[in-house]
């Protein structure tokens, strides 16, 4: 559809669909094996790719996987979580020194997380076959891999962030879900050696793309947010 047929659709109907959407939207941990097709994922990307980005620059580089490729990966970085191998990650994706309210958030979802997946409070085995999840993308038919080139600035990184956002939210408006996952950083190594990454690019996430598992206890977990007056101030005099 063009741009010029876009501003024809009624705005009641365009503002339902794209609220829609991104209320909609979650971090799926489980997925069915049902196939999202390459033209779908093409299509994703291709609306994703609209995204901003500083004078036109398009920071944002993709691995899909799928098929025997993806299984060779998981395969990979299971075995690594599981023998207990350093992580590896390249960037600080979170702070070194945690504060309210940031890790009172952070607590409150990890709980909520991991007594729906049945963990106990101190039971490191079972968080760690949790944590574990990820790096089985949570058995989602397809993977995605994210790379930035090192020598971008940190511009590039939040336009890269609105092209991950754009992927997510354009999933929804195919009946699919994703999970965006900073844990699949953790092994740089791997991801080099297995899909070809050049030196010269940092791993920066992946992310998990299917069909939502109707079945899978965590993806009942509502993560809650702050309601606008705790995080904006009006100026208007």
């Amino acid at each position: 559809m063009t741009v010029r047929n876009m501003r024809d659709i009624d705005p009641e109907i365009m503002r339902t669909a794209v609220e829609t959407a991104i209320v909609t939207r979650r971090s799926v941990r489980g997925f069915l094996p049902t196939p999202v097709g390459r033209e779908t994922v093409e299509r994703l990307l291709e609306v994703a790719s609209r995204a901003p980005s500083g004078s036109n620059m398009q920071p944002w580089k993709v691995h899909v996987l799928s098929g025997p490729a993806l299984e060779r990966l998981k395969a990979e970085l299971i075995g690594l979580h599981e023998s207990g191998a350093p992580e590896a990650r390249e960037y600080d994706y979170y702070p070194r020194d945690w504060r309210a309210p940031y890790l009172d958030r952070r607590r409150a979802l990890g709980w909520n997380l991991f007594a729906l997946a049945g963990v106990a409070r101190g039971d490191r085995e079972g968080s760690a076959r949790q944590r574990g999840r990820n790096y089985a993308f949570f058995g989602a038919p397809v993977g995605m891999i994210f790379t930035i080139d090192r020598d971008l600035g940190q511009g590039s990184w939040l336009d890269f962030g609105t092209f991950l956002q754009n992927i997510m939210i354009a999933a929804r408006g195919h009946g699919l879900d994703t999970c965006p996952q900073a844990a699949l950083a953790n092994y740089p190594a791997v991801l080099r050696r297995q899909l070809g990454i050049p030196d010269t690019e940092l791993v920066l996430c992946g992310m998990a793309l299917g069909v939502a598992d109707p079945d899978e206890p965590t993806n009942r977990l509502a993560a809650e947010r702050e309601p606008v007056a705790a995080f904006t101030r009006f100026h208007d005099r």
